[in-house]
């Protein structure tokens, strides 16, 4: 147990203090609290909100943590999104479809994830080529995915929906219990805490300090004798299968996805999320993803056409005054000033 502790509260992430920790409860008592003081319309909207983190989760642990930017990881949340509608479509009467779809999508995302980053990694690709072959791999999903209209498109019982997407796709379910509505938005903050702690005692470990090594040094680590490219590897898995992840709550929230969702708009998001917040703070790029598909999402539902504008400058102000990201800058300074308040005066 204190061994959990320790790697939850270690030095990998911002936030260590006990006000942190107090804080931090309060915040979360207030989400558990949220679905009982509003309507089901607005939970549904915070749902939406909340299960875009793993993905933004994904893009600081491989960005921020590892050093290697990809800029189309949105292609595991399609391939995990489709593949659960393909395999929870085909097995409607069954109550363990839903579950299996899950398992699938998951699986899907990690293979595919597995294959493009061993030849990515283990051919030594130049980290400046990545982001572009990442980018290559979504945007040719989202064409083939384009051009699947039609009913000879079709896997079983589903079809794949060409630009018009897959519809109705089953809501997630355990025995005989659906997640919908109230019990969807816990399940969507219990998956945003579980990845969070998860991941904030992976950094604090011994794998997440090689990691950052690799990041810092890749040749010193390698000469420490590290397999700097199994390791590469192995988050670049992981950061799709989070990913996944959120495309599996995205498609039982709307139940439906279409190939805009892999597009180019799509990929840059998780990007800008991690840029604003801070990629090497877990906790920020949580704050930052939330904070910023609720502005956009509020933005583009009252007809305002220039979300994606305000986004970019966003970006823009962050990369000119704050480098290492809004929430991450902040934190150290408010750090620094509890710290002058604190220390004891000079007789």
């Amino acid at each position: 147990m204190k061994t959990i502790i320790g790697l939850i509260s270690g030095g990998g992430d911002i936030g260590r203090t006990r006000v942190f920790w107090i804080g931090f409860g309060v915040i979360v008592l207030l989400f558990l609290l949220y679905p009982t003081q509003t309507s089901a319309f607005r939970v549904s909207n915070v749902s939406y909100y909340l299960l875009n983190i793993p993905l933004g989760l994904g893009m600081a642990l491989l960005w921020g943590y590892c050093g290697v930017l990809s800029f189309g990881h949105v292609a595991y949340f399609g391939i995990a999104g489709y593949t659960y509608g393909v395999i929870a479509g085909n097995m409607t009467e069954n109550p363990l479809g839903p579950l299996a779809g899950v398992a699938g999508g998951l699986l899907a995302s990690a293979f595919i994830a597995g294959i493009f980053g061993y030849f990515v990694f283990y051919a030594r690709v130049q980290k400046w080529i990545i982001p572009i072959l990442t980018l290559v791999l979504t945007l040719l999903l989202e064409t083939f995915l384009g051009q699947t209209a039609g009913y000879q498109w079709r896997i079983g019982s589903v079809l794949l929906g060409g630009y018009n997407g897959m519809t109705g796709i089953p809501w997630f379910q355990l025995g005989g219990f659906v997640f919908e509505g109230y019990s969807f938005y816990y399940l969507c903050l219990f998956v945003v805490l579980a990845c969070y702690f998860s991941l904030r005692m992976l950094v604090n470990s011994n794998f997440g300090q090689v990691i950052v090594a690799i990041r810092e040094d890749e040749v010193r680590t390698e000469l420490l004798g590290y397999d700097i490219r199994a390791r590469q590897w192995v988050v670049f898995v992981l950061s799709a299968m989070l990913a996944g992840l959120s495309g599996l709550l995205y498609v039982q929230w709307g139940n439906y996805i279409t190939p805009s969702q892999v597009g180019l708009l799509q990929a840059a998001l998780p990007v800008i999320w991690a840029a604003v917040g801070g990629t090497t703070s877990l906790l920020a790029v949580v704050i930052s993803a939330f904070t910023l598909n609720w502005v956009t999402y509020t933005l583009s539902s009252q007809g305002n056409q220039y979300a994606m504008v305000i986004i970019g400058t966003l970006l823009v102000v962050t990369m000119l005054f704050f480098p290492r990201g809004i929430v991450v800058m902040v934190a150290e300074r408010l750090g620094r000033l509890t710290t002058r308040r604190t220390a004891p005066s000079k007789p």
